[in-house]
């Protein structure tokens, strides 16, 4: 008898969704019969089969009518963490709401709010996603920009439910789920060591965590999400200011906990001055009216946080659970990630910056910064995950060579782009730029940079220092000098990858710019041209911050 061979499964799941081969190949399937239930796969519509794909996946296949098919080109100009709020939503002022909902966010797509920042605006037009606070990048000016979109938005009805669980293949039943944002797992924090020698005027630290039985896996490029504490003697003080005992119960917790792990005690949100305003009156009402709709009558608004807002409106005693509800939720903070599984497996290492500073008389510190280099003992449990990079991966290409542009903490995906090079013995030349204020200081790795130079790992090291002279240089200062070099690296396919402050990042652009127009004949109009053709072939790789 003649064997016939069964028709291919249709792909309806497209390579971009957020699953594994093995994954797409069931939901293939498994939609594939679903929809055949009814007449075959094309009993449905394709707007339907949109539809049926939403209601199961979420916003990750919505092509059906709806707030996401509105006819919008694709194009999103606004995309650029250097350009002010302002200027980013006149730019969206004549597209759909949901891409004004996303040139609002702080277009870093950092993933601290569980989402990019496209993905996230698409969640709250989806429905999927009321909370509109997340965006730690945008902080207050964010929130407020979308409250007043929502507000145009509200009657919209929802289209989408929330996204349920995908169904996994039966040999994927016994996994352990793979630790996110909402699911993190638990590391070990190991060790810190001082990267800045006596004398400078920086606190870096490198961090190493273990991550044995912690289900946590990562890529090079990647980033590491991490769960910080408030500072406790920030906790008591505002516990003192709020005349609150420290175990007032609020849901099951004691308050002293929440207001440890579970609120923000950073930049004070406008709710709470609002729910001042509800239990005060007179002129002081009218302040606190005033702050919570972004008004500054003091010229104090960017300098108060949860604690010096209460300070600043003495005797009010807010009812604990209110109180708790006007604050912004601790958020999770994101670490470039400086080592590679491939040379310490089981182990992630970061480069931090510790945050200090004084306004008035009172000191002030960055809440996982601090937390890292002062309270937490080595042993110590934290809440983690892995936020997946998105385009700062190496090349697949492991002979392509690689400019790396990185000062001060920048420098940590590239330490692990080199140490992976060198697990893999990847041919590819790699050239760094690293900078930071002086050479005898803050010269981070420095050991590790000149082995890697001396075995070929490295081929090239340029570096700049900024306060070792009269006149100040920066990477960016170098790129320019050695750019004859740069052009001929470009010109030979190197892909370009930028780690650091959104400032710094524009620098290097502008000298990106400059380069090629110098070295590669182009006017600067071809030069604009010829670096957005590198971006779009992703050859062009920033993390900013």
């Amino acid at each position: 008898m003649t064997q016939t061979t069964p028709p291919p499964i249709p792909t309806l799941i497209p390579d971009s969704a957020p699953f594994s081969v093995e994954q797409r190949t069931w939901l293939n399937g498994f939609f594939t019969g679903l929809l055949s239930l009814d007449g075959g796969v094309n009993a449905l519509s394709s707007e339907e089969t949109a539809a049926l794909m939403n209601e199961v996946m979420g916003t990750g296949a919505a092509t059906a009518r709806g707030p996401l098919d509105d006819g919008d080109d694709g194009q999103t100009p606004w995309h650029d963490p250097a350009m002010p709020l302002g200027e980013r939503m006149q730019l969206a002022e004549s597209r759909p709401l949901r891409r004004r909902f996303m040139a609002a966010m702080g277009q870093q797509d950092c993933g601290q709010c569980g989402y990019n920042c496209e993905d996230y605006a698409n969640a709250i037009v989806l429905k999927n996603e009321e909370r509109l606070n997340l965006c730690v990048p945008g902080g207050k000016d964010t929130t407020r920009m979308l409250k007043t979109l929502y507000a145009e938005f509200g009657a919209i009805p929802a289209t989408a439910k929330a996204p349920a669980a995908v169904p996994t293949p039966a040999a994927d039943a016994a996994a352990a789920p793979t630790p996110t944002r909402d699911n993190p797992a638990e590391a070990t924090f190991l060790s810190r060591t001082r990267l800045n020698k006596p004398g400078s005027q920086k606190e870096t630290w490198h961090i190493d965590i273990d991550l044995a039985q912690s289900g946590i896996d990562y890529t090079v490029g990647d980033s590491f999400g991490m769960f910080p504490h408030n500072e406790p003697a920030l906790v008591y003080a505002v516990l003192a200011a709020l005349g609150a005992p420290p175990d007032f119960p609020i849901a099951g917790r004691p308050l002293r906990d929440v207001l440890t792990d579970g609120v923000s005690l950073g930049v004070a949100p406008d709710m709470l001055f609002q729910l001042i305003s509800y239990i005060t009156g007179g002129e002081r009402r009218q302040k606190a009216k005033a702050l919570g709709s972004g008004s500054d009558p003091d010229g104090d608004a960017k300098t108060l946080d949860v604690l010096s807002a209460l300070e600043k409106f003495p005797g009010i005693r807010p009812d604990p659970e209110a109180f708790i509800e006007a604050l912004d939720p601790l958020q999770p903070r994101l670490y470039s990630i400086a080592s590679s599984p491939k040379a310490e497996p089981g182990k992630v290492a970061l480069t931090i910056d510790t945050v200090r500073y004084k306004i008035g008389k009172r000191a002030r510190s960055g809440v996982a910064s601090t937390y890292f280099a002062d309270r937490i003992a080595p042993g110590t449990k934290i809440k983690a995950y892995i936020q997946k990079a998105q385009h700062f991966g190496l090349p697949a290409d492991p002979s392509i060579p690689i400019i790396m542009i990185g000062p001060g903490t920048g420098i940590a995906p590239f330490r692990a782009f080199l140490h992976e090079r060198m697990a893999t013995k990847a041919p590819g030349r790699n050239w760094l730029f690293f900078g930071h204020q002086h050479r005898d200081y803050d010269f981070f790795y420095e050991d590790e940079l000149s082995g890697m130079r001396s075995t070929g790992v490295l081929t090239r090291l340029s570096l700049a220092w900024s306060r070792d002279d009269n006149q100040k240089f920066y990477v960016q200062d170098r790129m320019r000098e050695v750019g004859r070099d740069f052009w001929a690296w470009l010109a030979e396919g190197a892909h370009v990858y930028v780690c650091g402050a959104i400032t710094m990042g524009k620098d290097v652009e502008r000298a990106m710019v400059d380069v090629i127009a110098a070295h590669g004949a182009r006017t600067i109009d071809q030069a604009v041209a010829f670096l957005a053709e590198l971006k779009k072939n992703h050859r062009y790789h920033t993390d900013v911050y």
